[in-house]
């Protein structure tokens, strides 16, 4: 595989985020008020486990779903539509009650983000969330209503909803999700009545009240600012100046990522950055750096998330 580093410098220099521009950034990090929705988002329902029941009611429910999370506006921020956040929400049906309109899924969402200067896109989240469980009749009509949270489905998609767009935020300001962050904070505080699993806290340690806890939480705080230094002063850079952009995202690395594994060894925020970054931060640094820098940053990544090894042995190269 091409070095992610060697990539970057044979990039061509444009004046955009890859579809962002930076007055709309800076707009957005300011808290500027404006009328566009932020997501784009492609949902896919894979229901192949689910035998004899016609096909309709889980086409229905993909272009509902489509239609809420795109057509709804979440925050007062300005986002053009060439500038919204690409995800995805992948929704593996393991068990539908047909009787019930019951649904149990696992669902894995994925969001991107635009790297300056290049046509590179970095994965900004991705996390399987094994209770995605709702009821949806056929063509049901969902609300949500942030007071007053009273249907799981709209609910479920409201949390990523929030969480990609602070993290994005987080990722072009420092700590400027902040607002939307806490937004998705207390959605979670407002789910308590719903009798569904992954809103309880000490349900486990990566349900979704545990992960926007843990974003929350001043103690992760350097978590939340390895948003910003990890892709705005690291890979930002890297088509200007790969040397340059790869030493930030290793300062990066050892005083937020480091920091926030130290502050709560318990969390799962860090591990699961790492899953999901794997295979981009063996490609900064494989053939590229010095041998103390890889040997640090190797150090770092075991001791976080040693089931990733493999890659990590990687970056020694």
């Amino acid at each position: 595989m091409t070095s992610l580093t060697s990539w970057f410098v044979g990039c061509s220099l444009i004046t955009t985020f890859a579809g962002r521009s930076l007055i709309t950034i800076l707009a957005c990090c300011s808290l500027i008020p404006a009328s566009a929705q932020e997501l784009q988002a492609k949902i896919t329902i894979n229901h192949a486990q689910i035998q004899g029941t016609e096909t309709g009611v889980f086409d229905n429910l993909q272009q509902t779903l489509e239609q809420f999370v795109n057509n709804r506006q979440w925050t007062h921020l300005q986002f053009k539509k060439n500038e919204r956040i690409v995800c995805n929400f992948n929704l593996t049906v393991t068990k539908y009650d047909k009787d019930n309109n019951l649904f149990a899924c696992k669902a894995t969402i994925q969001a991107n983000r635009p790297v300056y200067n290049s046509a590179y896109t970095s994965t900004l989240y991705n996390n399987v969330d094994e209770n995605f469980t709702f009821r949806f009749a056929e063509y049901d009509q969902i609300e949500f209503n942030e007071e007053r949270v009273d249907n799981q489905l709209t609910a479920l998609f409201a949390y990523y909803a929030y969480l990609i767009i602070g993290l994005d935020l987080d990722s072009f300001s420092p700590m400027g999700g902040e607002e939307v962050l806490q937004q998705c904070m207390n959605l979670v505080n407002n789910t308590q009545n719903l009798d569904y699993p992954g809103w309880k806290a000490f349900g486990d340690n990566r349900n979704r009240h545990a992960i926007i806890s843990d974003y929350t939480d001043g103690a992760m705080s350097p978590l939340r600012k390895l948003q910003y230094d990890y892709y705005r002063k690291g890979l930002d850079e890297m088509a200007n100046n790969a040397e340059r952009g790869r030493k930030e995202i290793t300062t990066a690395l050892e005083e937020d990522l480091q920091k926030a594994h130290e502050n709560r060894p318990l969390s799962m925020l860090p591990q699961i950055w790492t899953d999901y970054k794997k295979d981009e931060l063996a490609n900064i640094y494989q053939g590229h750096g010095t041998q103390k820098e890889k040997e640090l940053i190797h150090e770092i990544l075991v001791s976080i998330n040693p089931s990733q090894n493999k890659y990590w042995e990687r970056i020694k190269e």
